[in-house]
Order: structure tokens, then C-alpha cells, then sequence
């Protein structure tokens, strides 16, 4: 197993852009994104889209759907790719400290109840047009501007 913290290779990890609609069978004001405040490195104590890594013989779509259960409740039906990107962290000598590449997913609810689990301290259903309370990362803040844009234009879902 490839090490999280100054790894010998890239991870490969999995996100999600939840998009919730009223009537989804969560409770919500609204249309919104799930949110979860991290418990772990990297990022712990900071909100961010449920997600993780990647296990040895899981799909992608697969790795999504088992993270966003675990951390926050919700069975999710998995849509299309919404953005691939790296996350390099490095230390204060420069050397990797992290690195990641997510493959961030659409998904909609598709059963189960909210609550917050392994790795998140808590978890939000936010408005996406109000996330300034969340102090998201910038690349956090885009994926959900066109994981939401992608959901809004609807007909993306795999049939």
C-alpha cells in the first residue's frame, strides 16, 4: 500500500459532488451540495466534498459511492466525471507531503439518511450559491460550481 503522507507515488482518490433537490428523501430548505468537515490529514478540520482513496480492486465509481456512504449516510447513484485534478501538498522544505489524483464524480441521492461518519466530524447540506461560511479550497469551490452547473443542465446521468 502506497503511503498517504510523503508517498512513494501518487494516490489515486475519489470525490463527489452530491447534489441534493428537494425530495431526494434528505431533509434540505432546497436544492444544496453535501458537505463534510474533515476528521483526517489532509485537510482535517476543514469542510470539503466527501470522498477518499481509492482501495486495491475498487472501481472508481465504486471507491465514490463506498466513501460518500461511509462519511456521510447517503446511498448515492454515481453520474459523470466532473473534473480529474492533482493535489500536491508539500512541507515547509519543499518536499511532497501529499499527493493525490481525484477524480471528482456528480452523484445524486439515491437512498439512506444524513449523518455524519468515519472520517467527517460533521456533514451540511449547503446552499451552493452561499459557501463563504465553509471556507472551502479555491479548486473545491470549482468543482462544485460545475458539478452544480452539470446537474442543473440535467441529461448527464449514465442510463
Amino acid at each position: 500500500m502506497t503511503s498517504r503522507l510523503y508517498p512513494a507515488r501518487p494516490v489515486v482518490g475519489v470525490g463527489a459532488v452530491v447534489y441534493v433537490t428537494a425530495g431526494a428523501g434528505v431533509p434540505s430548505a432546497g436544492s444544496g451540495v453535501v458537505l463534510v468537515k474533515r476528521l483526517q490529514e489532509p485537510l482535517a478540520g476543514q469542510w470539503s466534498l466527501p470522498g477518499g482513496a481509492v482501495e486495491i480492486g475498487e472501481t472508481l465509481e465504486a471507491a465514490v459511492a463506498r466513501e460518500v456512504s461511509e462519511e456521510t449516510g447517503l446511498r448515492v447513484e454515481v453520474g459523470p466525471v466532473v473534473e480529474v485534478f492533482d493535489r500536491i501538498m508539500l512541507d515547509d522544505e519543499r518536499r511532497v507531503r501529499y499527493h493525490f489524483v481525484l477524480v471528482d464524480y456528480l452523484c445524486r441521492v439515491a437512498g439512506g439518511g444524513l449523518a455524519a461518519g468515519s472520517d467527517a466530524g460533521e456533514v451540511a447540506i449547503a446552499d451552493p450559491e452561499a459557501l463563504e461560511g465553509f471556507a472551502l479550497t479555491d479548486k473545491a469551490l470549482s468543482v462544485i460550481a460545475r458539478g452544480v452547473s452539470m446537474a442543473r443542465t440535467g441529461g448527464l446521468w449514465r442510463e
